[in-house]
């Protein structure tokens, strides 16, 4: 009769474990991704939100037109929101040990999303809705890439993914209001 090795690692030698390399703050021998990748990735992350940020606080600020107030009330609380992203980001970044990159210089290039102002309100939704497409897209490759290498950060992802998807139809349902048709195709 062999004997198997129980799912559970020993409370003992989890206690052992936990006491050694404890300058590596909650990445234990168990995290089985790569916290350099993991940082640098996360960096590109927070580039993006941060980016974000700025896009939907200038387009709240400038939108102008008859029927602007609710648009600009939307484009607010997406800049707050964003803003919250930003911050599990940064949050995420320090427990890996990692700086969060705060610095403008050299923001654009860093983000997965482009920072338009858009000229008018139609142009604004337009270029929201692009942006949140992108991030969309970039966030479900991210999370694909995690898998269960980074489960915490897998999962700060998905609940960022699921508000941005939030934000992606607002901006479309805008576009649609503020153009007279209907861009999604039915199932």
């Amino acid at each position: 009769m062999t004997s198997e090795k129980p799912f559970l690692t020993d409370v003992q030698e989890l206690r052992s474990r936990a006491r050694q390399s404890i300058d590596k703050g909650a990445i234990t021998p168990a995290y089985q991704g790569d916290v350099k990748q993991a940082i640098e990735i996360l960096q590109t992350v927070l580039a993006t939100e941060i980016v974000c940020v700025l896009r939907y606080t200038m387009n709240a600020i400038t939108a102008t037109g008859i029927s602007s107030d609710s648009v600009k009330d939307e484009f607010e609380e997406h800049a707050k929101e964003e803003q919250q992203h930003m911050r599990v980001v940064a949050e995420r970044i320090n427990q890996l040990g990692g700086s969060p990159n705060f610095n403008p210089e050299g923001l654009a290039s860093r983000s997965a999303s482009q920072y338009s102002e858009g000229g008018n309100l139609v142009d604004m939704i337009r270029e929201n809705l692009v942006a949140e497409r992108i991030a969309c897209e970039h966030y479900r490759e991210l999370i694909r890439f995690f898998a269960d290498k980074d489960p915490t950060t897998r999962v700060m992802l998905e609940a960022i993914l699921t508000n941005e998807e939030e934000h992606a139809n607002d901006m479309h349902d805008l576009l649609v209001a503020h153009q007279g048709e209907p861009m999604l195709q039915g199932s």
